[in-house]
């Protein structure tokens, strides 16, 4: 997402701030707050505070309303595959939820990633995920471990830009918001599971082989997989 006007640490805690309290509902729908009152409240410039409004804007989070201030839009606007909508939902109250809308979504949209990689695939690609699940499956790589989670996020990605598809390969940033979000609330185990290496592994050699429907299985082990670990983990 391209962040209209200069970004800084301020701009950047206020996004975020707002963000969450929008998310989590502490302002519901259709309630109002002025850029001034934000500003002052939050002891920021008036420009900080509206550079923050249009970020927020841009996730359809709010409206901004001429001589009335700014006004929560109602959920059904939002962007909800914005990576940091994404990640503030996991953050809050939401959490339960967004994991099992992730989860559904992931379910349809990596399977099919991985059937049409297996026929799209550029020889470069291939070869790059079977390198990607030999990084993963070093054992000195725990699966909550920075090595192995950057790995993983290059996997998935990489998955859905090998299928062929842009709007597929453009829910990267989504995949890549639910891969890092479970690691940062400790819904990941500290040890990899050993089918979910093998699992990743089988998806990488079918797509170098070609194999659609081999493919296409082995992910959908894995999306199962990791929704029945982060329900096991979250408790």
């Amino acid at each position: 997402m391209t962040v209209p006007g200069p970004s800084s640490p301020v701009h950047d805690s206020l996004v975020a701030e707002l963000g969450r309290a929008i998310v989590d509902g502490e302002h519901p729908p259709g309630s109002r707050m002025l850029t001034v009152e934000l500003a002052q409240e939050r002891g920021v410039s008036r420009s900080a505070a509206r550079e923050a409004v249009r970020v927020l804007e841009s996730f359809g989070l709010v409206w901004v309303r001429r001589k009335s201030g700014v006004e929560v839009r109602p959920r059904a606007d939002w962007n909800v595959y914005a990576p940091e909508v994404i990640a503030w939902r996991l953050a809050g109250p939401g959490r339960d939820e967004q994991l099992r809308e992730l989860s559904q979504l992931r379910s349809v949209i990596e399977p099919l990633a991985a059937r049409l990689a297996a026929g799209t695939a550029t020889s470069e690609q291939r070869v790059e995920l079977v390198s990607l699940v030999v990084a993963m499956g070093q054992e000195d790589h725990a699966a909550d471990d920075d090595r192995y989670l950057e790995a993983d996020i290059r996997f998935h990605r990489l998955l859905l830009e090998s299928s062929g598809n842009g709007m597929l390969a453009a829910l990267g940033g989504m995949v890549e918001a639910v891969l890092r979000g479970r690691t940062a609330h400790h819904l990941m185990p500290h040890v990899a599971d050993p089918n979910a290496v093998q699992w990743h592994r089988d998806v990488a050699f079918a797509v170098a082989g070609g194999e659609t429907d081999a493919a296409a299985t082995a992910m959908r082990n894995i999306v199962t997989e990791a929704d029945e670990a982060m329900q096991r983990a979250a408790g």
